[in-house]
């Protein structure tokens, strides 16, 4: 089944580009274009894409609260933010409104079509050590959110997992940390994020710094 993409950027050659690369894949096909971030709310809402590429900074609407929009809506798609920098702060604003991810503008095509694909499937699209950095360094000065009664819900070994992800992890790196087997790991974090309420890991590693689970430059 081919998965349909939309691309939200207000630059003609950028979304003319992604078009093209997204397009000789045949699994993906692109559903839409937008210029700005209010058609792009009103292309979701009309082609119901499963990944949507969002540039953060765009006239009309800007890419984060088209993000916000269209991630309010009922089984909302994918988003991935577009960028120019890799620790832009609306980058961070977005992951907080829910993002799956984001890409750097010039991502290698290959790294492009490979990570549309993680995202429908419900990955991050985010290594962990750069999930980190950039969340730690729009939380090293801030205050922490209260406290979600539902990490309560955790247990202790979910709550561990929770920081361990949170400190750039993979589930891998988690299993061997843990000694025990990744299929242990990956169902743990499956549990984690429904006890949470989250979509993905990249919504728990923001979950986890803002109510101090975890803080910038904690060792393990």
């Amino acid at each position: 089944m081919s998965l349909g993409v939309l691309i939200a950027d207000d630059q003609t050659l950028v979304r003319t580009g992604f078009r093209m690369i997204v397009d000789t894949q045949d699994d993906l096909h692109v559903v839409a274009e937008a210029k700005d971030g209010e058609e792009a709310v009103e292309a979701s809402r009309r082609t119901r894409p499963d990944v949507v590429l969002m540039d953060i900074r765009m006239p009309v609407v800007d890419g984060l609260e088209a993000t916000r929009r269209i991630l309010a809506a009922s089984d909302p798609p994918r988003v991935v933010i577009l960028t120019t920098f890799d620790l832009d702060e609306y980058v961070f604003d977005a992951l907080q409104a829910g993002a799956s991810g984001f890409l750097l503008k010039d991502v290698p095509p290959e790294q492009l079509v490979a990570g549309i694909r993680a995202v429908a499937a419900g990955d991050a699209l985010l290594s962990p050590s750069v999930t980190r950095r950039l969340i730690e360094s729009f939380v090293r000065d801030n205050a922490h959110s209260p406290r979600p009664a539902a990490l309560d819900d955790l247990t202790a070994r979910e709550l561990e997992i929770l920081g361990l992800m949170a400190r750039g992890l993979s589930n891998a790196e988690i299993a061997d940390h843990l000694v025990v087997s990744q299929t242990t790991i990956k169902t743990h974090v499956a549990r984690v994020l429904a006890k949470l309420g989250l979509r993905d890991r990249v919504q728990a590693v923001v979950l986890a710094y803002e109510s101090g689970i975890v803080r910038p430059g904690q060792p393990l």
